[in-house]
């Protein structure tokens, strides 16, 4: 939002400031969704004691609860400094699941001997119409785009490093890496996972590795996943709550309730700080976002509409538009038009993306019960 207020002004600020941040709202449920469905780990071993035709069906509703009062918890860590150790060890924990996801797909594929599914995608016919699979197809695209969300959060992470060497060359390099490694896994992992399952390919790919052995192995990927997400539940939030924050703080300076810091002190450790407003305001957040979780927990879906929400303006048009500023790129010269060709694509996709998944909840809300199913 800084980095818009710089380089482009005016109204898109404030554009770029309501998506930003409700995207993050977005994150923080779609996390909470995806954390019920690893939280859930009686359910691959259900499976692997009764078969894998067995009713093994678990209600989601009271892992999300677990979930929220972990965030609550954590949601009270001052500010975004404080957390650099929660995020190191949920990398460390993505990296873990992804290893096992990447390993059990390709041990599956070797087992068989035979690689399922097609170059074409799920079969029409057998398990969807020609109008699903098109909605399917629209809806991965958000998927994929939601993968990347790291982008709704890099200037926030960036103000973080320490100089020198300077800030910007640090994160340039770091997000280069990061960018090769993780499309590398999500590929091997998305191709395997395929590979082995074929047109059977659950959404959450760890979940179909359910009805396999060694299902001790899925459980502890499992826990992998609710601890990387715990982690990064708080990276994304905290630049939301620091706005929140300091947004009420400009408004009622002379609030002792807002601007108040308790020292609570800790046997071993420094004083904690304590404040009012930040303990309220954060509670309420996490239980707002862990109610509407309960009331659409469709992974899928929901992951789907985040990232079409937020791929387009804030990975590509505010990006795009700040580089034509920096390099003062004139007006339709070839470069000009080349960026936006490139950002009028990817504003296709995203509508491509929103209106598959939106047909996704639709559909799936004909069938859904909240907090029943």
């Amino acid at each position: 939002m800084d980095a818009v207020r710089a380089n482009l002004g005016g109204f898109q600020v404030k554009i770029c400031g309501v998506i930003q941040y409700a995207n993050l709202f977005g994150v923080a449920i779609g996390y909470t969704i995806a954390s019920s469905i690893s939280m859930a780990v009686n359910r691959s071993n259900c499976f692997h004691k009764q078969g894998h035709q067995a009713a093994c069906n678990v209600s989601s509703t009271p892992y999300m609860i677990m979930f929220g009062v972990m965030e609550i918890i954590f949601s009270q860590i001052p500010d975004f400094d404080q957390i650099s150790w929660l995020s190191i060890v949920a990398a460390v924990m993505s990296f873990t699941y992804s290893t096992i996801g990447l390993g059990l797909g390709v041990a599956q594929v070797a087992e068989t001997g035979k690689i399922e599914g097609s170059l074409t995608g799920i079969s029409i016919g057998t398990e969807v119409t020609e109008m699903q699979k098109i909605w399917r197809s629209f809806q991965a695209l958000g998927a994929i785009a939601f993968a990347y969300s790291y982008s709704l959060i890099l200037i926030e992470i960036q103000d973080t490093l320490k100089s020198p060497p300077a800030e910007a060359k640090t994160m340039k390099r770091a997000t280069l890496i990061s960018v090769a490694v993780t499309t590398v896994f999500y590929m091997l992992c998305g191709c395997f996972g395929y590979a082995a399952f074929g047109d059977q390919s659950p959404g959450n790919l760890l979940t179909g590795f359910g009805f396999y052995n060694p299902y001790w192995l899925l459980d502890i990927a499992n826990v992998a996943i609710v601890v990387h997400l715990v982690g990064a539940y708080q990276v994304y939030c905290q630049p939301l709550f620091a706005f929140v924050e300091k947004t009420a703080t400009q408004w009622y300076p002379d609030s002792k309730i807002i601007t108040k810091e308790i020292d609570v002190p800790i046997p071993g450790f420094k004083p904690f700080k304590l404040n009012l407003f930040r303990l309220v305001w954060r509670t309420i957040f996490v239980i707002i976002t862990t109610v509407i979780s309960m009331l659409m927990p469709f992974f899928n879906d929901v992951v789907g509409i985040l990232g079409a929400f937020g791929f387009w303006p804030l990975t590509v048009y505010f990006p795009v538009e700040m580089y034509i500023v920096q390099k003062r790129i004139t007006k339709w010269s070839g470069r000009w038009i080349c960026l936006q060709i490139l950002s009028g694509a990817c504003l296709v996709i995203s509508i491509a993306a929103a209106a598959g998944s939106f047909a996704g909840v639709v559909s799936d809300l004909k069938v859904y019960r909240p907090f029943q199913s």
